[in-house]
């Protein structure tokens, strides 16, 4: 089960644009950051500087597996389903090329 620890920022919705576009079932897990629900133990003990997103896998070939950063979740995602991330190494780096401009360019513009 995939547990989507996040806030309706910018970066807090790019992971759940990859889960919806991917059709992968998950969990959502409001974190509060006004409130500083992100400086929880809990939530520290799985994004250990206390950003959002931050993801939880539990099915993750009989492991747990939790990482922070959006892009960092956006790739995990890729790389366990095998969408979105072409195979090709042009087309791969390609696709990394425009997901770092999102993440770098065009997304703190919009923020």
């Amino acid at each position: 089960m995939i547990e989507l620890y996040t806030w309706g920022t910018t970066n807090g919705r790019r992971p759940i644009i990859m889960l919806e576009e991917i059709g992968m079932p998950y969990k959502l897990v409001p974190i509060d950051i006004k409130s500083g629900a992100n400086k929880t133990p809990e939530h520290l003990a799985i994004s250990p500087y206390g950003k959002i997103p931050a993801l939880v896998d539990t099915d993750a070939g009989g492991k747990r597996v939790s990482l922070f950063e959006s892009t960092a979740i956006v790739l995990y995602l890729g790389e366990k389903t095998g969408k979105l991330i072409p195979k090709d190494a042009r087309k791969r780096i390609a696709t990394f090329e425009w997901l770092m401009w999102q993440m770098g360019g065009f997304g703190p513009m919009l923020g």
